[in-house]
């Protein structure tokens, strides 16, 4: 066996002094073993580099070991000489393997390995089928999730609820009515001016086509029913939850980031009592109200566009919305509302609650509950629907 050693480097040692740390590379007809001993850390980097060469190492037939049982100190620049070496001479068709070795040593090299990649790894050929049946697989195990957690929320709110009307709980005045103002009040401008806009094109896209069977005055009573007991709590409840709904899983999302929810639970608090009672009620009081301001306001968009468009006199308009419009109508849209509150509101909130610690994670929690939200505020105005028919009402 032919051995050479190359020049060893100084390096200064912890106390200042000078060590060694030779390379030592010992070659045969099988391969190759390159020994290295000494610290290989970052301030013999410069020179270790220089030494461990792919090129001459190259030069040398069969299998390359690289021994590292006679390290010293070892961190992520020694790791990623060897790591490095050894990626060049597999690129060169060498074969290299590492021995000798620590535990802690071959975890820090396994880390150096992860990065400096140029190509990722190409994912493995799955079937179409199976492909498909994993993501119907993965949607319907989150779709039970969810309404786990939906349950479980609903639970929750209403033991909270149960507590503070026997006022074993501690109802929080302040966020109630801070929330009514904001999710209510607030809101009240663009949910008029939607379902005025809206009022407006149902009348006119009413009286164009009936115009042409001279039955234009029944634009009324397409407008006044189709609003009043479907359409206008419908895009309230909408609106609600691409408005309101969103900031509550927002503002519970952050919270939850900056573990302020943890905190509250540690101070022997419940997140659901500070954070979901008041946003939850603010919701069932004010969607209501909200409700009632869009029905109005969609009567008096179709009363401009019937008086200047279709040229129905006011007291006429008026004289038939109320033959055509009744209590029955306008409270069947009502009643719709509170429950389309609930929904929206255990939606944003558990939403929230599922944030993680980045940006992303609550973008897309933000996302969601909105999707969601409507998703189910539409399942439910379907599900009354159907109620309200069995009923002949």
């Amino acid at each position: 066996m032919a051995d050479r050693t190359l020049p060893a480097i100084d390096a200064p040692g912890p106390g200042g002094e000078r060590g060694d740390a030779p390379i030592d590379v010992s070659a045969d007809r099988g391969g190759a073993r390159v020994r290295l001993s000494g610290d290989w850390t970052i301030e013999n980097a410069a020179r270790l580099e220089t030494r461990l060469s792919p090129d001459t190492l190259a030069a040398t037939a069969g299998t390359i070991v690289i021994d590292g049982s006679d390290i010293g100190r070892f961190d992520t620049a020694g790791a990623w000489l060897v790591e490095r070496t050894r990626r060049q001479l597999d690129g060169r068709g060498v074969s290299v393997s590492l021995t000798g070795f620590s535990e802690a040593q071959q975890i820090l090299i396994a880390a150096v390995d992860k990065t400096g990649r140029t190509e990722l790894p190409e994912p493995p050929k799955v079937s179409p089928v199976v492909r498909f049946l994993t993501l119907v697989g993965r949607g319907a195990a989150e779709i039970i999730s969810d309404a786990n957690a939906l349950a479980a929320m609903l639970g929750e709110f209403i033991i909270a609820l149960g507590g503070t009307l026997a006022w074993r709980r501690r109802m929080r005045w302040a966020a109630f009515v801070n929330h009514i103002d904001r999710a209510g009040f607030q809101a009240v401008p663009i949910i008029a001016l939607m379902s005025f806009l809206i009022g407006m094109i149902i009348a006119q896209q009413g009286g164009f086509y009936f115009r042409s069977f001279g039955a234009e005055l029944f634009v009324v009573d397409l407008v006044g029913v189709l609003v009043c007991r479907e359409i206008g709590v419908l895009l309230t409840a909408i609106m609600v939850a691409g408005r309101s709904g969103s900031a509550f899983t927002a503002e519970i999302g952050s919270m939850k980031m900056r573990e302020e929810i943890d905190a509250l639970t540690v101070l022997g608090v419940s997140p659901v009592d500070v954070l979901v009672v008041p946003r939850l009620l603010a919701l069932i009081v004010t969607l209501p109200i909200l409700a009632l301001v869009s029905d109005l306001a969609a009567l008096a968009g179709a009363w401009v566009v019937t008086l200047f468009y279709i040229g129905v006199p006011t007291d006429t308009f008026l004289l038939r919305l109320k033959e055509a419009l009744t209590v029955t109508y306008v409270m069947v849209g009502l009643v719709k509302a509170p429950f389309m509150a609930l929904v929206i509101g255990l939606v944003a909130c558990v939403e929230g609650m599922k944030v993680k610690g980045s940006a992303e994670s609550l973008g897309e929690h933000t996302t969601a509950s909105v999707v969601k939200a409507i998703f189910m505020v539409v399942v439910m105005d379907g599900i009354f629907a159907m109620f309200f028919a069995s009923l002949g009402i």
